[in-house]
């Protein structure tokens, strides 16, 4: 078996092509519709998901009850709570289907397992982890260093998908700005399009 999303995900120099063969296998195909829930707050990740098509979110809900759009996950990214899942501790975030999606679902035993066997999935573990650290944190600061604007931009150049597809709102939240903002920010870019 062999699929682009799981190649992509688990796109590492060390892997031996049996060594592959094994985790793919352990991968299942399932799929979501648009308004799923993947994960709820309150409830322990017990897998996670390599997205082969479609597109979704995570979020939380701040202290007046607004969601605030923490990351969005598109094709061939790997759709996970790392907290809940490695820590065994209920998720403080939601990951909902923003579009129909595809994934491929890989549950926490057979990962488990799969870890302690293979050495080089472990050395691959450190690999991605680090790399979403690297991410995360360069998002935390982008959040201050940079103008709403350029954040607009990056986003539209990194996961245009989210442009296309997520509403306004959950776009704006995930940004840190108004609905009202971002609708000016847009109409900016469109009429100025040289000025960014």
């Amino acid at each position: 078996m062999t699929n682009k999303a799981l190649e992509i995900c688990y796109d590492f120099p060390f892997f031996f092509p049996e060594e592959l063969a094994e985790i793919f296998q352990a991968h299942e195909k399932t799929s979501f519709q648009k308004g799923d829930f993947i994960l709820e707050e309150g409830k322990t990740a017990n897998e996670y998901y390599i997205l082969e098509s479609g597109l979704a979110r995570s979020y939380v809900n701040d202290f007046n009850g607004n969601e605030v759009t923490t990351h969005f996950f598109v094709e061939n990214e790997v759709i996970i709570e790392v907290l809940s899942m490695f820590q065994r501790v209920p998720s403080q975030e939601n990951i909902v289907c923003i579009t129909d999606c595809e994934c491929w679902r890989l549950d926490y035993d057979t990962f488990q397992e799969l870890f302690h066997k293979i050495p080089n999935l472990r050395e691959w573990g450190r690999s991605w982890m680090s790399q979403e650290l690297f991410a995360y944190k360069q998002r935390s600061v982008e959040m201050f260093t940079l103008s709403a604007t350029r954040r607009y931009l990056n986003l539209l150049e990194q996961k245009s998908k989210v442009i296309q597809f997520a509403p306004l709102k959950q776009i704006a939240s995930y940004l840190g700005v108004t609905d009202t903002s971002l609708s000016r920010i847009r109409k900016e870019i469109v009429s100025h399009p040289k000025k960014n």
